[in-house]
């Protein structure tokens, strides 16, 4: 049996393939694996080491891709149990992570966890590689393969921690009087009597986002697990952040988009990053939006925080409803019952059983 699944649409232009190929030769060196390559030879892969290799060209399309993608859609059960890594390569500047995250979003719906930083991108100048090929000492091409080979490795050694008693952080900026959000957050927690739970209000109060300091100031703040700025995410978030075995963002859907209180979270735990890597730490988002678009706030998270942050991404991270006047949440149908199946998702990746 193989070592690995290699997920690699086909390319008719052999030509833009020829970068990808030498990045993949050099990351699977020393693992045996498959390739699927069209969506007639994919099937369930359960239970397996995945990786998927995407060549994007100049355009940021791979047709065969999106056959591929559309049976992922509709099989939510293909990846059950898989472990998932993803690296694209790209002929422009553009559409490498917003098909990555796009990727990863649909994967996930269907069953798969990705490590923290499970994405590898080489974009045309491969100027997304300075600063890792400044700190390796080596050219970007070098970085890019490096890149590839820790990619690899991290699908291929990925063990997850759970706890006996999980401790869970949750970030919000809502009011409980009004939120839907919270309201949603609440029918979860009352499942969760096995876990350690804590809530953290973003809402009162001005929350600084990050005005991108040099690199050697930020670094020099994060060290201590400081930010020049200070404040309740100093003093408040990054000691539970650092404390805590999952994070919960509580995400209300404001025009596609995640509330700022909870972007500058995002923004300012880049010092926190610095010190502390959070590779071991699980990501959930509860998203309610009042229309549509709660997928879009969905990758925004896997982008933010599981792809630059290094949470892990456990399957089927995010629940997403839709309720558009206060209030309106708990007269959904079903809705007690979906908050409870997402709780035991919660505990299933979290909760260390029968020892």
């Amino acid at each position: 049996m193989a070592d690995l699944i290699m997920v690699r649409p086909h390319c008719r232009e052999r030509i833009k393939t020829k970068r990808l190929s030498e990045i993949l030769e050099s990351s699977l060196e020393g693992y045996t694996y498959e390739t699927v390559s069209t969506v007639e030879e994919f099937e369930d892969l359960e239970h397996k080491k995945i990786l998927f290799a995407i060549s994007l060209g100049e355009s940021g399309i791979n047709l065969e891709l999106y056959p591929i993608l559309k049976k992922i859609r509709l099989e939510r059960s293909c990846f059950e149990g898989s472990v998932g890594g993803i690296l694209i390569d790209g002929n422009s500047e553009l559409f490498t992570k917003s098909v990555g995250r796009e990727l990863a979003f649909s994967a996930n719906l269907s069953g798969c966890t990705f490590p923290g930083k499970p994405l590898v991108e080489g974009t045309k100048s491969l100027e997304n590689y300075d600063v890792v090929a400044a700190r390796l000492d080596v050219d970007n091409l070098q970085a890019y393969m490096h890149s590839g080979k820790v990619l690899v490795k991290q699908i291929m050694e990925f063990d997850p921690p759970k706890k006996k008693r999980p401790r869970i952080l949750a970030l919000h900026a809502g009011n409980y009087q009004t939120s839907n959000t919270l309201a949603l957050w609440n029918m979860i927690k009352k499942n969760l009597p096995e876990c350690e739970v804590s809530e953290i209000s973003l809402r009162n109060g001005a929350v600084m986002d990050c005005i991108g300091c040099p690199y050697t100031t930020c670094r020099h703040f994060g060290e201590t697990g400081n930010c020049i700025y200070g404040g309740v995410i100093v003093e408040q978030v990054f000691p539970a952040i650092q404390d805590c075995d999952a994070l919960v963002m509580i995400c209300p859907n404001y025009n596609d988009a995640i509330s700022a209180n909870l972007a500058a979270f995002i923004n300012r735990l880049t010092a926190l990053l610095r010190k502390t890597k959070f590779y071991d730490k699980y990501l959930f988002g509860l998203i309610v939006s009042g229309y549509s678009g709660g997928d879009i706030v969905a990758q925004q998270l896997i982008s933010g925080l599981n792809m630059n942050k290094t949470f892990m991404l456990p399957s089927r991270f995010a629940m997403m409803e839709t309720a558009n006047k206060g209030n309106s949440l708990v007269q959904i149908e079903g809705i007690e019952e979906r908050a409870a199946a997402f709780a035991q998702n919660m505990k299933s990746h979290l909760l260390q059983r029968g020892l």
